[in-house]
């Protein structure tokens, strides 16, 4: 049985180290492939197309080539310099733009070799046809126009288009690869005769540059290249190989035709006629994860239950993505939130959907991890079953990763007219009291009840209400002036309550004054020392003075999920459970807690924090426990928490980052902080969505989520009672 597992955990390896080869060969290829692509194609376009125009502008000096320097014998000289002209210019125009990519690279490459046989021969010509060939075989990439048309012209009434697709698709399939094979040994050749000094093949073959590749390995790099052997990385070691020649060499150099080939060899293979594409079948016949298959029988392996779908419970699900093991993740959302950012969605800066994506994405090729969407109630540690509202999961391992939720310390009662920021629904709330509250200030004649309603009071100083109070500021002093003709949007009042002495504790006090300093430039009034005593529907009492304010939100807290109580065991005052040195439950060493659901003095001494940089190590630490225990290894070290630094962005240009010995703030501290919280947010869209908004946000002072959504209370809004589809916003006339 042993030595059974122990033969399944190497082939798992094994396969998941060839899994990684093929990801990063098909992240080249479909990454850098279609810009090598269209690059090639625009070079040799502006080739052409400069060739056209100078004998355009020049016509007699273009009659005269093609009659005396390059004559078409079966040609008239006049026909063919305005043929030729011609496709110098459309051709390369078409070329350059992907459209009748085809057409347009088998016109110039018929024009290429008559050219290189007609007139004077150089390697640059025969790469033109090479390299026109390749484009006549293969036609353009994605980055072209050939690629969106393509489905419609199939569906169309042009005639013979669906046959001059299908034909074109059989030339991708069948003779592309056979077309590598052509090239290849074609530059093999050149390498070979270039040694032997065999210069009367000069005009078939690039004797000049291949000369650069005559060295004492030449004879090996030629048979490679023939029998289509390791080209990929054959072709990555001539690429730097000729780049160090080109850099070296103040004289003659490598031709740059070189490198677009081998540029071509490193993201494209070697084709279907070669001895890379056998060994890649055997491989995929015994590692059948690489066509997409499972790699092991899911059934009889141990099952790991994951609750939550935050960075510690989707971090623990893809470290165990090659371990023998079910893997399921319990979630009662359909997605991942990245927590940070929900400020900005509250403050209407960016949209719910720019920070959050769907948990079932995240995992489509882990065929071992399932997500399941549902509500836990409670754990069964006896029968090893999580409950969920209607039905038992059962499990060998658990891991509880179930986050937190704003607390406030007992006043409960306060939470209807506080809000807390934790969850999607929490910032879509805030942002519709807050626009709402500018609504509701211009239809307002009563100056108090309008001041009311231009008053937004924040609960606690630590890094969200903080950013919160300077967000907010920034909406109404630079984002919504000339929106509103009653009053001036400017003059909302921010309030940053802070019951302790400093805002931002868990930062160094220079920080805390910067960001205090940097809040009252944005005209945040930062209220230190100050003990919020109640919240209701008027305003905020705040050390014995009351506050009238109509927007109150809540930063100032958080208790963990009710995890300790599913699982009948005690907890701290904020609902952690103190877990051991491996992130177990004490009693439960198959139930793990890690990140806000966890107390762990692994900070040097100290409980960890609950940052998402805590979760994410946590998460890949018990995979590291439950990989070890199933493979019979020796458990890993204690967890040891790894502090990669804290940061808080004060405004538009202003931010603040500890790192120890490094402390930052300003303009540079705000850059770090958007980067590193751009590369944390899961997926590619929404990392590009989120860096486009931001940049058109700091261009323009506009977002484009200032939207009101959600449950509304007419007397929120200003209904008129007596018709609650009239609304009685009053406005002054526009002058």
């Amino acid at each position: 049985m042993h030595n059974k597992r122990t033969a399944l955990h190497r082939a798992v390896w094994v396969a998941h180290c060839m899994d990684w080869i093929a990801t990063v060969t098909r992240f080249a290829e479909r990454s850098g492939g279609p810009v090598l692509d269209l690059l090639i194609r625009l070079w040799l376009a502006q080739i052409f197309f400069v060739s056209g125009l100078l004998k355009l502008t020049n016509w007699q000096s273009a009659l005269a080539l093609s009659q005396y320097e390059y004559p078409v014998s079966w040609m008239n000289p006049v026909t063919a310099a305005y043929l030729g002209v011609f496709i110098e210019l459309v051709g390369a125009l078409l070329l350059a733009m992907g459209l009748a990519t085809r057409f347009a690279a088998l016109s110039m490459l018929i024009l290429s070799i008559v050219i290189q046989f007609s007139y004077q021969a150089f390697d640059m010509h025969l790469f033109w046809i090479a390299l026109f060939g390749w484009y006549v075989v293969r036609g353009a990439g994605p980055l072209a126009l050939d690629r969106p048309l393509k489905h419609g012209l199939v569906d169309s009434a042009l005639p013979l288009a669906a046959s001059v697709i299908r034909l074109f698709s059989a030339l991708s399939k069948y003779v592309a690869p056979l077309y590598q094979l052509l090239l290849r040994c074609w530059l093999a050749a050149a390498i070979v005769a270039a040694a032997n000094a065999e210069s009367h093949y000069g005009q078939i073959l690039p004797l000049n540059g291949a000369a650069h590749y005559v060295m004492g390995t030449y004879i090996v790099i030629a048979l490679l290249l023939v029998l289509g052997l390791g080209i990929r990385w054959l072709a990555i070691a001539l690429l730097f190989a000729t780049l160090g020649m080109q850099m070296s060499s103040l004289q003659a150099s490598p031709d740059i035709y070189w490198l677009m080939v081998f540029a071509l060899m490193a993201f494209h293979g070697a084709g279907r006629w070669s001895l890379d594409y056998l060994i890649g079948k055997f491989l995929h016949g015994i590692y059948p994860q690489l066509d997409g298959k499972p790699a092991f029988s899911l059934e009889g392996l141990p099952r790991v239950v994951i609750v939550g779908a935050g960075f510690g419970g989707i971090t623990c699900a893809a470290k165990l993505v090659h371990t023998p093991v079910q893997v399921t993740l319990v979630d009662r959302h359909n997605y991942h939130l990245f927590q940070p950012l929900l400020y900005q969605v509250a403050t209407a800066a960016l949209a719910p959907g720019d920070i959050a994506e769907p948990v079932r994405g995240l995992f489509r090729e882990n065929f071992n991890t399932s997500v399941l969407l549902g509500n836990v109630v409670g754990v069964d540690t006896t029968k090893r079953e999580l409950i969920l509202d209607k039905q038992r999961l059962p499990y060998d391992y658990l891991v509880l990763a179930t986050g937190a939720s704003h607390s406030y310390f007992g006043r409960d009662e306060w939470a209807p007219y506080a809000p807390g920021l934790k969850r999607v629904e929490d910032a879509t709330e805030v942002r519709r009291r807050l626009l709402t509250a500018f609504e509701r200030a211009e239809a307002c004649d009563d100056p108090v009840e309008r001041a009311s309603l231009l008053t937004f009071l924040i609960v606690g100083g630590g890094p969200t209400g903080v950013e919160l109070a300077g967000s907010i500021a920034e909406l109404a002093h630079f984002g919504m002036e000339k929106e509103f003709r009653n009053f001036d949007p400017a003059s909302a009042r921010v309030l940053l309550v802070q019951s302790g002495a400093r805002l931002l504790p868990s930062f160094p006090e220079s920080l805390s004054e910067i960001t205090r300093v940097s809040l009252q430039k944005l005209g945040v009034e930062v209220l230190l020392n100050s003990r919020v005593e109640q919240i209701d529907e008027a305003g905020v009492t705040v050390s014995g003075k009351q506050i009238a304010s109509r927007t109150v939100m809540w930063a100032a807290g958080v208790v963990a999920s009710p995890a300790a109580k599913w699982l009948g065991v005690t907890a701290d005052n904020a609902g952690r459970i103190k877990v051991g040195a491996d992130l177990s439950v004490p009693g439960l060493s198959n139930v793990f807690a890690l990140g806000d659901t966890a107390l762990v003095d692994a900070w040097n001494g100290a409980p960890v924090p609950g940052l998402a940089p805590a979760a994410k190590q946590g998460g890949a630490y018990v995979a590291k426990v439950i990989k070890a225990q199933i493979e019979g290894r020796a458990p890993p070290a204690a967890f040891r928490y790894f502090h990669l630094g804290s940061l808080a962005t004060i405004g538009r240009k202003s931010a603040v980052a500890d790192f120890g010995f490094i402390k930052l703030s300003g303009t540079l501290a705000w850059w770090l902080w958007g980067f590193i919280h751009v590369s944390f947010l899961v997926g590619m869209r929404n990392r590009v969505s989120v860096m486009f908004d931001w940049f058109w946000a700091y261009l323009t002072f506009r977002s484009g989520s200032r939207l009101i959504t959600g449950g509304v209370d007419q007397n929120e809004i200003g209904f008129d009672q007596r018709n609650v589809s009239a609304w009685t916003f009053r406005k002054k006339p526009i002058n």
